[in-house]
Formats: structure tokens, sequence, C-alpha cells
């Protein structure tokens, strides 16, 4: 089957580890061939963005310093790989594009893009000599050049999804037709115009499964420094257990409470292609790591147990609000305008109170927000804020249509003392999460992973 191989930042830190992978994807490749995704080394997107940052407003010499920080690493492990004046010359491009921003003085969102892509630009100059050394022949794209096209949403750039595929399909097709491996640079695309973009957020795992859905590629694997998802943060409970195979509606709302999985918006394209994506360790290959498909695995009725630390709780609340059409929905459009996500909500069926979980470092500006659209024209008598909470959320498709498990879940929280805030749950039955005291957080993960996961029969 045809296979495409995303590799993460951490797997790519320096030469040594870029020999690893070319050495996944040489034994891995089939006899349809394989493509390989590249993200930035460890780190490097984050300097790019301070280098951009810093050549608007500050002089050369810190920019320099910047600059010659990436300049040492790429050419170190360029040293070893070779492709030392493939490299040299991407430097060369960043150091004439950082001057351009100095020299006007300004960074829009169009130049940060370009300095970004040369994270990954470079980190494929360095792979492409890595899967040479294994003896493979390696047809080297940019996400442009493979075809992957976006809107003009600079920094968050979405793509042009039927135009994307049938190009991707096109380009990086052919060259596995001739048998080379591709390499395609994750998270940087471009416009229909060829100006660059990237994709934002989970960028390299949104090209890996793009591509996968262009090949019509067997499976996607994410290559990453974990063995894959768990039950739990193993630092919370020791117990927890390697998922060796779950839905994607189960990883899309693992992702949504802070699990270290694929941005949501990354799994759409194998979701709706039907196409299997395996989470797995770059320094364990050994392990089956986690299996992400359209099916749902049988076993306990929970999956898995999340802890949200960083979370505030606004109680919105008065007699006014009963009955009265459109309070939600100016309480929504209030935050939403001073881009304010919300992670929970919880109303009573009386309608006499709205509960709203942010994060933590929002929770002053929404209490803020909501006092001035709400108390000013008695909306609502009483905008409350706590600090001192936290999101318990529990996944799992076993808890759909099964009659009994709020009283489990209910029941082991209240074993350990805990009380409980606010509850929401959607309409799925996938997930059910609640609020809770900051310092009970933690307990009350243990006490639901001990009676949903680990308990036999869970």
């Amino acid at each position: 089957m045809k296979l495409v191989m995303k590799f993460g930042g951490t797997s790519l830190a320096d030469a040594e580890r870029m020999r690893r992978c070319a050495r996944l994807v040489q034994e891995n490749a089939g006899p349809e061939g394989a493509a390989a995704v590249v993200s930035a080394m460890d780190g490097v997107t984050e300097e790019l963005w301070a280098l951009a940052e810093a050549a608007a407003v500050t002089g050369p010499a810190l920019v320099e310093t910047r600059l010659a920080s990436l300049r040492r690493r790429h050419e170190e492990a360029a040293g070893c790989l070779g492709g030392v004046d493939r490299v040299t010359q991407l430097l060369a491009e960043l150091e004439r594009l950082r001057e351009g921003i100095g020299a006007v003085g300004e960074l829009t969102a169009r130049s940060r893009d370009a300095v970004l892509s040369f994270g990954e630009r470079l980190a494929a100059a360095l792979f492409e000599r890595a899967l040479a050394l294994e003896g493979l022949a390696p047809a080297t794209f940019t996400g442009g050049e493979a075809g992957l096209v976006t809107d003009e949403r600079f920094g968050e750039a979405e793509p042009l999804f039927e135009l994307s595929l049938y190009q991707m399909g096109e380009r990086v097709g052919r060259a596995l037709g001739e048998g080379r491996t591709a390499l395609v640079t994750g998270y940087i695309a471009a416009t229909q115009h060829g100006v660059t973009t990237t994709l934002g957020r989970g960028g390299s795992d949104y090209t890996a499964t793009l591509l996968g859905a262009a090949l019509g590629a067997g499976e996607v694997w994410i290559w990453s420094d974990v063995d894959g998802l768990m039950s739990a943060d193993p630092r919370l409970v020791p117990e927890a257990r390697l998922l060796e195979q779950i839905s994607f509606a189960e990883a899309v709302e693992m992702a949504q409470f802070g699990a270290k999985a694929m941005h949501p918006r990354a799994l759409e394209p194998a979701a709706e292609r039907g196409i299997p994506v395996r989470m797995k360790n770059t320094f364990n290959p050994a392990s089956p790591g986690t299996l992400i498909s359209g099916g749902e695995a049988s076993g306990t009725v929970a999956r898995s147990i999340h802890l949200v630390q960083d979370a505030g709780l606004i109680n919105v609340t008065g007699a006014a609000m009963i009955g009265h059409a459109g309070t939600a929905a100016r309480v929504f459009q209030t935050l939403a305008e001073r881009g304010i996500n919300i992670r929970m909500i919880s109303q009573s069926v009386s309608e006499a109170g709205i509960s709203l979980a942010v994060a933590g470092n929002q929770l002053e500006a929404a209490r803020a927000a909501l006092e001035s659209a709400l108390l000013r024209t008695r909306a609502a008598r009483r905008v409350e804020a706590d600090r001192e909470v936290a999101i318990v959320a529990v996944v799992g498709s076993g808890m759909r249509g099964v009659p009994g498990v709020a009283a489990r879940m209910f029941g082991a929280i209240a074993r350990r003392g805990i009380n409980v805030i606010a509850i929401a749950q959607g309409s799925s039955e996938l997930s059910v999460s609640f609020v809770v005291s900051r310092a009970a957080g933690p307990e009350a993960v243990r006490a639901l992973h001990e009676e949903l996961v680990q308990a036999p029969g869970g």
C-alpha cells in the first residue's frame, strides 16, 4: 500500500535523528512507494517567529544573533548529512527577506508566513540528504510545488480542497510512479498566485492527511516522540494505558480537551476518505502506536479522562433572563467579538443562569465584556468569575446509549468528596465534561480512570 509518513520537529531535531527517520522511511516503504512530510527542526518555527518580529522593530545586532543561531544549527546538520550548498542558499534567501522587513519597518502577515516557511524548507533540504544516504531517490516539493493551494488568510490559510487534492495526486503521484520517494514540506502552501501561506496549528499533520487523501494512501503515519494516545496523563495516573485504537470522532473530542493528539482539522481529510491514521513513536518504532480509524473499538465505557487546568468559569445570572429570547446569543456574541473562545457551556432549565468555561488567561476579559454588555441594560443581574476551577472530561463512544454511566461517573466523584460545579454533555454522547475546583481536578481524574477504565468491565 502507499504510505504517507509525517515526522515532527523532535523527530528531526538533529542529523542523527534525521538519519533515524530516513531509515524508517526506507524500512517501511512498500512496492507502491512512500511519501514523507517534514516539520521544521524542533524549536525552529518559534525562532523564526521571533526573528520576524525582531526584524521589524529592533536593530540588526539582535536579529543577527538569532540568524547566527539558526545558521549554526542547520549548517552543523548539513555538515553531517551533506547538502551544505542548498542550506547556505536558503539561509541567504532568509537574510535578504529579513533585510527587506527591516527596511520598511513593518511585518505583515504575508511577510511572516514567508519567514516561517524557511523552517520546513531547511528541514526538507536536510532530510533529502538523509534519504539519499539510505539509498532512496527523493523528489522534493514545497507544499505549493506539490499542489497544495490555499486562500489568502495568511497564518491560518484554508486549503482549496478539491483543487489541492487533484494537483497533489497528479504531481506527487507522478514522482511515486517513477519509483522515487516523495518528500513534501509540511505546514506551508501557496495561494493560486504562488504566494507562500502557512496552515496554522497542526499544519504539518494537515499536509500529511491531505497528501494521503490525494494519493489514496493505505495509511498515514504520524511520527513523534510519544507512543500514541493514552487513557489519561501518566503524570496524574500512573496506571494510564496506551490506546491502541480509537475512532476519528473520539480523536477529535480528545484533541479539544488538550490530548497530545492531532488537530481536529487535520483529521478531516483522512476521515472523509476513510484513511486510517496511525500515531507512532520515532524512538520506539516497535510499539503499535494508536490507530485512528472510522470504526469504533470495543473495550471500556470511557476511552480517556482529561484535565484542563488552564480554565476559568463565568456565571451569568438574573431573573430577567427567564423566558427572554436572545440572552444566550448576546452572551456568545459579546465574547466572540473579543476573540474569547468558550470551552464549555451549561445552562439551567429555568433559564436563570448560564455558566461558561473559558481559558484562564481570558477570564477577566470575558467578565469585563459581559458586565459591560449585560449589567448596564439589566439583561442580567450578576456576572461572576471563578479562576480556581478545572475542567474534567470523559471521552468514549462506549458511553453512547448505555444506561447508568452518569451514575457511575458522579458516584466515583462523590466517593472522593469532590463537588461538581457545572456539567455539559453533547448530543453525540461521546463526551461528558464538568467543572470542579482546581485543587480537586487531579483526584477527579484518578477516580474516573479507576471507575471507568481500570475497573473490570469498565
